[in-house]
């Protein structure tokens, strides 16, 4: 499927690989007009699997354009032919956040906060790499010396809990055939691709899901809210009459719950991103500040 056409003023999407296979790229697009000092992340969704791609985030980006927002839409090796998997699909997703600050200073562009936009898989994928900072040397998406981090996430109906996902068998179990196990036999694996499976991220996350969702179901979100909530995680959840893609349908009433979380989340980043820049401070937050316990409830 061709590019959506960007709206009328706005660049057309600069393509940029961040590696030599076919999905390893990225496309940043900017509004004729930048508004805003954060830059949307959008990581599409589609149960990680080939036969969905980049294209699904075009309007996305085309739209955030026109209201003076700058995007990086991020594309990722893919399962089910697509030749991604463990670890491929989540060093993809690293490299392409890493490659983001080249990209921009090559553009002219002055860098800023990030903020995830994930859709279902893409949900899972953003969260993910919020917690890279504690990442342990040689896992898969480990920061180096470049890293980016994200400094929030919106999460469109994120698959959030692969556990609760397996369990459940959604679309096929698509997260056992993403991590090419099951989570008695390789728990370590599981342990680090889940975001629910012991340590969240102290980065903010906006939750939005239909209660009419058919193909991840709102009780998913509930459980992984609800657990979030209890451990004193920076969550907030949404939930709103609709079903799975209107959250990625520029024009729907969900799309605009999407686009006003990203902005008060990139606003608020923006705002802390100044502060600390004006205290001569580093800009991520120390990796000792960026974690709890999902399963230890925190104290008021």
């Amino acid at each position: 499927m061709p590019p959506a056409a960007p709206p009328a003023g706005t660049w057309a999407p600069l393509r940029h690989a961040y590696g030599p296979h076919a999905s390893q790229y990225a496309e940043l697009l900017l509004p004729a007009r930048r508004l805003h000092r954060f830059i949307a992340v959008i990581i599409h969704g589609g149960f990680w699997r080939q036969s969905y791609g980049a294209e699904l985030g075009r309007p996305l980006a085309a739209d955030l354009a026109a209201r003076g927002i700058v995007s990086w839409n991020l594309e990722y090796r893919r399962t089910s032919g697509g030749d991604g998997g463990t670890p491929q699909t989540f060093e993809d997703v690293a490299a392409g956040l890493d490659a983001l600050s080249t990209v921009l200073a090559a553009a002219g562009i002055d860098d800023g906060p990030r903020i995830g936009l994930g859709h279902s898989a893409g949900g899972h994928l953003a969260y993910w790499a919020a917690g890279r900072p504690q990442f342990p040397q040689g896992a898969p998406g480990a920061p180096g010396a470049d890293a980016g981090f994200l400094h929030g996430v919106v999460s469109q109906a994120g698959v959030l809990d692969l556990h609760l996902a397996h369990r459940l068998a959604l679309s096929n179990d698509a997260a056992g055939e993403l991590l090419g196990s099951d989570p008695e036999t390789d728990p370590g694996t599981w342990l680090h691709a889940d975001p629910a499976a012991g340590q969240l991220p102290r980065v903010p996350l906006v939750m939005l899901h239909g209660t009419a969702d058919a193909d991840v179901p709102v009780s998913l979100a509930r459980s992984f809210a609800s657990r979030a909530a209890a451990a004193g995680a920076p969550v907030s959840y949404q939930e709103f009459s609709g079903d799975h893609f209107g959250l990625i349908t520029p024009g729907d009433p969900a799309w605009e719950l999407s686009v006003a979380a990203l902005l008060e989340l990139g606003t608020r980043a923006s705002t802390e991103q100044e502060d600390i820049q004006s205290t001569a401070s580093t800009a991520a937050p120390a990796a000792t500040d960026r974690y709890i316990d999902c399963d230890t409830p925190q104290q008021p």
